[in-house]
């Protein structure tokens, strides 16, 4: 079970070996959105993403003898890359399922940690028959992107971060807008700030036609999408909000917020331009939802997590093409 108990131990295991990303502002962004905007960049974190602390927690919590067994994961990129980064740091063999619509560039950097990749079709497989295939004996440990204990409590370790670091600029009530594809990051942080900051509230945020957990949230059980893959938002593509995290985000977040893909490219290129940061689509729509769905949010600032950066080259650019200054 998830608890903030779970998440300081994860801290103490995560920290010394994750960056302490920066909250920015800008006064640009603060102009559009109404508001203050302050965004907490996990996309300059190890691995380019806030994956690096949940495959670091997870696999610094197991005994020796499920090290040597080796573990088993499926994800369309930076969860790939963070478990791969902590088994190679940790002598652990690992092998990732991958999309084979994941960008390229997630694909090249999981191998290049040093992971087995094994494709499969995400419009046509099940991704659960494929870890079973792969992994008939169950000899692996499955660590599962976001419906996994340890995983919840690494990601809760930004909650904590942000928390001291909105204390620091003077800001005790915030909505805190964060990127969802299974919710493990949502729900982590979530459980952080009802612990540290009762007064801020997360929201999700994810691309529309995909947006399973604002449809959940509105009615109290979890909804599946149609699709799971059709967009540029990969990195928060999955079929429905998970077991573990739905029930923590139903009793704490508010409501979710969907925006379009041409809103994430606009705050992929605001955020290069006036932050000086790469921000992937999917990690943008937080971002996006704090420039462009003000009407949506109730306080005076908002917290975005930035959650990654690996974007393929092509996609930036195009982004930079149609909406750079």
């Amino acid at each position: 079970m998830s608890t903030y108990e779970l998440i300081k131990s994860a801290y103490a295991r995560v920290s010394p070996h994750a960056r302490r990303t920066p909250l920015l502002s800008s006064p640009f962004l603060d102009d559009i959105a109404g508001r203050r905007v302050w965004v907490k960049a996990e996309c300059l974190q190890h691995t380019g993403s806030f994956k690096f602390r949940g495959g670091w927690a997870a696999i610094s919590a197991l005994s020796d003898a499920q090290r040597a067994r080796g573990v088993i994961t499926f994800s369309s990129g930076n969860h790939a890359q963070g478990i791969a980064n902590a088994a190679a740091k940790h002598g652990v063999s690992a092998i990732i399922i991958m999309p084979s619509d994941a960008p390229a560039v997630k694909i090249a950097n999981t191998r290049a940690m040093g992971a087995e990749v094994v494709m499969y079709d995400r419009a046509s497989e099940d991704r659960d028959e494929v870890e079973k295939r792969v992994n008939p004996d169950g000899a692996r440990i499955l660590i599962r992107p976001y419906d996994d204990d340890q995983v919840i409590a690494g990601q809760g370790s930004v909650g904590i971060e942000l928390a001291e670091q909105a204390k620091d600029m003077g800001v005790k009530s915030a909505s805190v807008l964060v990127c969802a594809g299974g919710g493990g990051l949502a729900s982590g942080i979530s459980l952080s700030l009802e612990a540290l900051s009762p007064d801020m509230q997360v929201r999700t945020v994810e691309p529309e036609n995909f947006d399973d957990f604002k449809r959940s949230l509105i009615s109290g059980k979890i909804e599946k999408n149609a699709q799971t893959s059709g967009s540029l938002c990969d990195a928060i593509l999955t079929l429905c909000p998970g077991d573990k995290t739905f029930p923590i985000l139903k009793r704490l977040a508010g409501a979710g917020i969907a925006v379009s893909e041409e809103e994430a490219l606009r705050a992929m290129v605001l955020a290069f331009e006036r932050l000086r940061i790469v921000v992937e689509p999917g990690g943008a729509v937080a971002l996006a939802a704090a420039l462009f769905h003000g009407n949506e949010i109730e306080h005076d600032d908002v917290i975005v997590v930035a959650t990654g950066g690996n974007v393929d080259a092509e996609v930036f650019n195009r982004a930079l093409a149609q909406y750079g200054s």
